[in-house]
């Protein structure tokens, strides 16, 4: 690795790599283009990009399908792979979920992109 290398613009990681044109924190799963990265740290808002599991880049308003079954904490039955999820909205959520959807019959939850998609 080159000793030269920019920290992360979110989280100021050390731990950076680069990935053909862009530079990548392992700490935060952030991506960015070197350049942007100094109009981030002047202010300048860097949209995030959210893939989902085969990764295709996920936006608001998609239609996801689930890929694995999922235990869902008070209901007896959980949500099925292939389960198709509308309108999905795109969130800074905690543990990884960033994608707050409505489900049918289970009402609203949020989902990691890990376990979805694009439909």
């Amino acid at each position: 690795m080159s000793e030269n290398l920019p920290p992360c613009p979110r989280c100021s990681s050390e731990y950076t790599y680069e990935m053909n044109a862009l530079m990548v924190c392992p700490e935060r799963g952030n991506e960015w283009v070197p350049a942007e990265g100094a109009a981030e740290e002047s202010g300048a808002a860097v949209d995030r990009v959210v893939k989902d599991s085969v990764g295709n880049v996920l936006s608001d308003g998609d239609t996801v399908t689930v890929v694995k079954a999922l235990k869902v904490k008070g209901s007896p039955s959980g949500i099925k792979a292939g389960t198709k999820v509308r309108n999905i909205r795109l969130v800074d959520g905690v543990d990884g979920h960033d994608i707050d959807c409505k489900i049918d019959g289970f009402g609203p939850m949020q989902l990691k992109s890990s376990v979805v998609k694009k439909a």
